[in-house]
């Protein structure tokens, strides 16, 4: 099974413990794009509807789409009572748009699972003159010492390869995001804001989000079960709590012509 498609196992448990997004970043985004009752967004990957709730406040309707069903299924559960949000269950690469419609295309973690190759030429053909990409993601931050020496030694001992920057580290400032952008010759410069926040975790909720993070997912059982129990037993030598520190950022840019 693809990554990609290992959310739509655990679409339940995704719902229910992935964060959602600062109230900040959407008036940032609302305010740059310029959106209005009137316009619409286009959603890649809307999950269980995470960020599909801060958009739909944004404009007049949402098309919000992701290739598993059953994510789906929780974000119509989610957003029920929001008329101007439809669902469709499709990547963004088989998505049939018509060209110039939206006036934001926006992926919420999700801009990497999009095929390079097509991303950023489809996202410029579905947006209006003058319409606005915007790519944002969360970064799970490193725990303050000791507990991080301590998380350190439990993933040395077990899967020391999975040490290290996260694969969300490429929503940083310091990744790729931004100047992939530009180097698509189809947007104008970029615009960045970042926001901090912070989720305390108890050993069995840091279980559940375990539990949905795709790369995690993809260990052998036996290992990834190790990992888990070493890391839970490193939040319970440490009071039973793990305030886990995020960043998240917004970039946007506006498609020439």
């Amino acid at each position: 099974m693809d990554q990609r498609d290992s959310f739509n196992s655990v679409a339940e448990l995704y719902d229910a413990v992935r964060p959602g997004y600062p109230a900040a970043l959407f008036a940032d985004l609302g305010r740059t794009a310029g959106l209005t009752s009137q316009d619409r967004i286009l959603e890649i990957g809307c999950g269980t509807g995470q960020a599909t709730q801060g958009l739909a406040d944004l404009a007049g309707s949402v098309l919000a789409i992701d290739p598993g069903e059953d994510m789906v299924q929780r974000a119509r559960l989610r957003l029920a009572g929001r008329p101007q949000v439809t669902f469709a269950v499709s990547t963004f690469e088989a998505l049939a748009a018509e060209p110039g419609r939206f006036a934001l295309v926006a992926a919420a973690q999700a801009w990497h699972w999009v095929d390079p190759r097509l991303a950023f030429p489809r996202a410029a053909q579905a947006l209006a003159p003058g319409g606005w990409l915007a790519i944002f993601g969360h970064i799970p931050m490193p725990p303050a010492a000791p507990m991080l020496d301590d998380m350190q030694a439990v993933y040395q001992r077990i899967a020391p390869e999975m040490w290290g920057p996260s694969p969300e580290s490429l929503y940083l400032p310091s990744g790729p995001v931004a100047g992939l952008i530009e180097a698509s010759g189809l947007f104008g410069p970029v615009v960045r804001h970042g926001y901090a926040f912070t989720r305390t975790h108890t050993p069995d909720s840091f279980g559940d989000l375990f539990g949905t993070i795709s790369y995690y997912n993809a260990m052998a059982p036996e290992r990834r079960a190790a990992l888990l129990a070493g890391l839970k037993d490193v939040i319970s030598a440490h009071g039973g709590r793990h305030v886990l520190p995020y960043e998240t950022h917004l970039y946007m840019a506006q498609v020439k012509g």
